[in-house]
This record gives C-alpha cells, sequence and structure tokens, in this order.
C-alpha cells in the first residue's frame, strides 16, 4: 500500500485532485495565466511539454516518490495550477510539498494558503506525518516568504544543488515543520483565511 493513497481533499472553493492526463488543457490553460513557464526559477511546463510533465508526475506516483494534485476551482470545474507531495519518505514519515504553481490570477489569493490547508492537515492529522518539508530556488524570494509565513522552519541551503530550466545551478533553500508546530500553523492559517480581502 502506498503511503499517499489516491485522495480529492476540498474546502473553501479548491479542490485537489490526483492529476491525470485528462487535465493537459487546464493546466495549459492556467500556466498560459501569465506565460508561467517563463519564470527561471519555477518549474512550470512550457504548453508543449504538459503532456510530458503530467507522465513524468504519474510514473513518479506509481513509485511512490510523488503525489501531485491538479488545483481546481470547485464551482466552475477550471484548473487553478498544481501542487504535489513529493520526496515521500514513509520509514521517517516525512514528505514535502512542492512543484506548486498557480494561474497568475490566482495569486496572492486565498488558494495557496487553501491548497497549504488542505495538504497539511492531510498530511499530519491523516499520513501521521511526522516532519513536512519545503524547499526552493534560493532567488524564489516569494516563494521563501510564503513559506516562512506558514510558520516553517528555515533548515539551511544546499549549494549547488539543482538545474534550473536555463541551465545555470541554483542553490536550494530548505524548510521543514514538525508535527508538534502544526496545531499553532493551522489556527494561524485558519485566522488569515477568514480575515476580509481587501
Amino acid at each position: 500500500m502506498a503511503f499517499v493513497e489516491p485522495v480529492t481533499l476540498q474546502g473553501r472553493g479548491v479542490s485537489l485532485v490526483p492529476l491525470e492526463l485528462a487535465h493537459v488543457q487546464g493546466l495549459q490553460t492556467a500556466a498560459a495565466d501569465g506565460r508561467l513557464w517563463n519564470i527561471r526559477v519555477t518549474s512550470v511546463p512550457e504548453p508543449e511539454q504538459t503532456h510530458q510533465y503530467i507522465e513524468d508526475a504519474l510514473t513518479m506516483r506509481q513509485a511512490g516518490h510523488r503525489f501531485a494534485f491538479a488545483v481546481i476551482d470547485s464551482a466552475s470545474g477550471t484548473v487553478l495550477g498544481s501542487t504535489s507531495y513529493h520526496d515521500i519518505l514513509p520509514a521517517v514519515q516525512r514528505l514535502e510539498i512542492g512543484y506548486t504553481w498557480y494561474a497568475k490570477r490566482c495569486q496572492r489569493t486565498h488558494v495557496n494558503s487553501t491548497c497549504k490547508l488542505l495538504m497539511m492537515t492531510h498530511a499530519f492529522e491523516t499520513l501521521g506525518c511526522r516532519v513536512v518539508g519545503w524547499r526552493t530556488d534560493n532567488f524564489n524570494f516569494a516563494s521563501q516568504a510564503a513559506i516562512e509565513r506558514l510558520g516553517a522552519r528555515k533548515d539551511g541551503v544546499l549549494r549547488g544543488h539543482a538545474l534550473r530550466r536555463d541551465g545555470t545551478i541554483r542553490d536550494t533553500v530548505m524548510y521543514s515543520m514538525r508535527a508538534g508546530e502544526w496545531p499553532e500553523t493551522k489556527a494561524q492559517l485558519l485566522h488569515s483565511l477568514d480575515k476580509p480581502r481587501g
């Protein structure tokens, strides 16, 4: 049995459904909102690479290393982006949340916070994770700020860790949260989501 079994997570107008090839067109449309594949510090697929992007995610799901979701607007059924559990380590009850991106119109809205709430609740409260981690490019300052707003702790920087899409080598900033830190983070996330947005 896989550590992460197929599941749909829903709340606050957002659904996370297992990523499938049927989502190719939806992901292409979401990525086109802001031409996100041009951002060098993310891994958003170019339109012609979307099918392969999903195939790769499905291969990693089969191997137990990654479980990718399509992020869906529950009311309209529109694909808003994608996010994943990855680097899944059942033996130490740890996984990471990443491969996350959203259409430009969804950025700086409730969508990311809702997705993190859904995924962290499932990871800590259903899967029994002891640690949830994140990693991001050292130049992706928006991502670092978003992770830090969650209450995750910076573990350090892996220097010369991975290739960017443009062939340059990036440093990777690592973050994590322990299960004991989750209740306070959850309360803060719920408070933030319940505040009026102006």
